[in-house]
């Protein structure tokens, strides 16, 4: 199999993948809460941190220089990675949960009206639900959600219907955190735009496992993880299109988002430190562009092909085991390697624990999406989510650890 080929290739470059869990090789089924990081990440902070430790864009001496080159540069690797026009359109946040709350409250508080509305799904994490129930009530704006089918699709229909002249912004998610759904954004933003409508996208699980093309997508934000495509935590992005970003005031104020201050005034810097206050994340935004440059070096496209390849035999073992329902689509046609399931009597948290006595490491609640679990008419599943350094084995062996789960419970 080519995943097989790939993680064969790269697992090598993962110290953590050796270690044992109680006895037993770690399978590591958690990726869509974080992947590991590779040496060649682990080496881009080391050396950093070793090497040019100095603060950016406040410094004549050969540590700063050096510093805010490499910082800056991280910007535009980050920017080619996503197809963005410029890379001061890269804004660097912790997460994609501060690039929509950024979206949210730089744009959306200065913008939204008493009887806007703001069209979302029940299938987003509540890092893209929560900002925009606070903005939308302090504003007076309408919060309409589109809902879901039977088989965990976006309802387009629904969603088309809902879609009006008083809809402002359309925030969804590219791919689902729980069903592994990958939505036809494209489509959408191209509906949005006619009725005047902004479009923001979670990308936060879709970035990690497919080609992003901002360009392509035609939409306006995009938000993404570094922690979920190897790069270390507590660095995100936000790419925006250049012209809204301009016209947005700031999130943050002070430090380097500064242009010039007077005591009862200040002007703010050019993009995109106009968004990035006080002493940024030097060595994460390194370290992501040492994470960019790896899937780079594989290629997106494969990633994407080997990943539906291993989603396809998961599928096939998890469909066949006695008791399991999967949620989300059932096939891979427009879906990610993120699998939840619930096995008939069983608590979810019970699953996990049993999985992690024979090495297997998967999540378990309500990830995040309770509304989404209110929908599905449960408390919440086990995940299994893959990437590329996984393999077919691997999930042989958490079958196999299944079956030790429904042997306890019988």
């Amino acid at each position: 199999m080519g995943c097989t080929r790939l993680a064969q290739e790269v697992r090598q470059d993962f110290p953590v993948l050796q270690r044992k869990v109680n006895n037993h090789p770690l399978v590591y089924f958690d990726n869509a809460a974080t992947t590991q990081k590779p040496r060649q990440v682990i080496e881009a902070l080391r050396h950093y941190y070793e090497t040019y430790n100095a603060n950016v864009h406040r410094g004549v001496h050969t540590l700063a220089a050096q510093a805010t080159e490499a910082y800056e540069e991280a910007h535009k690797a980050v920017a080619r990675f996503v197809n963005a026009p410029s890379w001061r359109e890269i804004v660097f946040t912790r997460n994609a949960t501060e690039s929509l709350n950024l979206v949210a409250y730089a744009w959306g508080l200065r913008r939204l009206r008493p009887g806007d509305r703001v069209l979302t799904t029940l299938m987003e994490h509540h890092s893209n639900l929560v900002p925009w129930q606070q903005i939308t009530r302090r504003v007076g704006a309408h919060l309409d959600f589109a809902d879901i089918t039977e088989d965990g699709r976006l309802d387009l229909d629904d969603l088309f219907g809902k879609l009006t002249e008083q809809t402002r912004v359309v925030t969804l998610t590219l791919a689902s955190n729980v069903l592994g759904t990958v939505n036809p954004v494209k489509e959408i933003a191209r509906k949005a735009h006619e009725v005047g409508a902004i479009v923001v996208v979670d990308a936060a699980q879709a970035a990690p496992h497919m080609p992003i093309d901002v360009q392509d997508l035609g939409v306006d934000f995009l938000a993404v993880s570094g922690h979920k495509m190897m790069g270390p935590t507590g660095i995100g992005f936000l790419w925006g299109r250049e012209e809204l970003l301009e016209d947005m005031d700031p999130f943050l104020y002070g430090g380097e988002m500064i242009h010039e201050v007077w005591p009862d005034r200040a002007t703010w810097n050019e993009l995109p430190w106009k968004f990035e206050a006080g002493t940024p994340n030097i060595a994460g935004g390194i370290g992501l562009q040492a994470a960019v440059a790896y899937l780079d070096r594989i290629g997106m496209d494969r990633v994407e092909a080997c990943e539906r390849e291993l989603t396809a035999y998961a599928l096939e073992k998890l469909l066949a085991f006695p008791g399991l329902t999967l949620y989300g689509p059932k096939d891979t046609r427009d879906r990610l390697g993120v699998l939840s399931f619930t096995l008939e009597g069983i608590h979810p948290h019970d699953i996990a624990s049993i999985l992690d006595l024979h090495g297997v490491a998967v999540r378990s609640g309500s990830h995040c999406a309770q509304p989404l679990m209110r929908r599905l008419g449960i408390e919440g599943t086990a995940r299994i989510s893959l990437y590329l350094y996984n393999t077919p084995e691997e999930v042989d062996r958490a079958v196999e650890a299944l079956q030790k789960v429904r042997e306890i419970f019988r």
